[in-house]
């Protein structure tokens, strides 16, 4: 008898056992389908609205050919100068984010805003990242205009791109301007980032998702409402694109090989620098060194984040034509 109820009691474990399996894999299955929904619903939503957002996007300035592609480039004002401006890495649109600080330099100078490829409304390419190709497509793009004399003037990586190319072409470049530029020495530039990842994320739609959910990075910024949407949707169309994603890979080999260089010491130098910046170990004195040995160097303190000319653009145009002036 007793070995019948052991026999009894086992039995009624296992079938216990064998109900909450199931309910287990149960749940396990809704849990997988619910995911599954979610996920393709938030992939059918990135599609449809990327393609409602495309047909949105309104044009600006002018293509010019480039390298068999067209590099987008938006030029105002009349001066008898011209500033050529630089974007940095990531900026969405260039000749939008730009629009604070070339409506304080246009009254004086001719202003062009570059939107390298992968940027604004430019095309993308396949072609490497490197510094060398992105000079010579910047260089290209102001044949094409006949724009032979110029001031350049780059923010944040643009201080990398701009070493090079005020090398390469020092009797174009009259003199250089940097805005919270970066520096060839500066720490971080090692890190290796998950690019497939980040490429997943943004064809999964999560970025998407990702800005849906984060604070409005354009709430507080210095534009109408018109202009805040149009940079939201070039934002999210070229986000991660194959351009900025390859210059992301080529961060560290560019500012490796940027070491070797040095501005010019007869060419006139001013750099506007974020004054509070904790994110990069020694950022002011990083600055001084690039400045001190030039014949006309200067560096300013300017408080605000690192997008300066979205808040200081009054201030910097006024100190950059009062160094202009100076060097006359």
């Amino acid at each position: 008898m007793r070995v019948k109820q052991e026999e009894v009691i086992k039995m009624r474990m296992g079938m216990r056992m064998k109900k909450t399996l199931i309910i287990l894999l149960k749940s396990l299955g809704v849990i997988a389908i619910i995911i599954g929904l979610f996920l393709a619903i938030v992939f059918i939503v990135n599609m449809i609205s990327n393609k409602s957002e495309q047909g949105k996007i309104e044009t600006y300035g002018q293509l010019v050919s480039v390298d068999g592609k067209n590099m987008n480039v938006m030029i105002q004002g009349k001066g008898d100068e011209t500033v050529v401006l630089l974007p940095g890495y990531g900026t969405a649109a260039p000749a939008l984010d730009f629009k604070p600080l070339v409506d304080e330099l246009s009254p004086f100078y001719k202003v062009v805003v570059i939107e390298p490829f992968g940027y604004g409304l430019s095309d993308v390419t396949e072609k490497v990242r490197s510094t060398d190709n992105i000079v010579s497509e910047i260089h290209e793009a102001l044949q094409s205009l006949n724009i032979d004399r110029y001031i350049l003037m780059g923010h944040s990586i643009a201080g990398i791109y701009g070493l090079d190319y005020v090398n390469k072409y020092e009797n174009e470049v009259s003199a250089f301007v940097g805005i919270d530029s970066s520096v060839p020495t500066q720490g971080g530039m090692d890190t290796q980032f998950p690019i497939k990842t980040i490429k997943l994320l943004q064809k999964s739609g999560f970025v998407r998702l990702i800005m849906k959910l984060s604070p409005d990075p354009y709430a507080t910024l210095p534009f109408d409402d018109k202009t805040k949407e149009q940079m939201r949707f070039l934002a999210l169309k070229n986000m991660n694109n194959t351009s900025t994603l390859n210059e992301m890979v080529n961060f560290y080999p560019n500012f490796k090989a940027a070491e070797k260089l040095s501005f010019p010491k007869d060419l006139p130098l001013i750099l506007f620098v974020q004054a509070n910046n904790t994110d990069v170990d020694k950022w002011i004195p990083l600055h001084e060194e690039q400045v001190k040995d030039s014949v006309h160097g200067k560096m300013i303190k300017l408080e605000g984040e690192h997008y300066l000319h979205h808040t200081q653009s009054k201030e910097i145009v006024e100190n950059f034509r009062a160094f202009m002036e100076e060097i006359k």
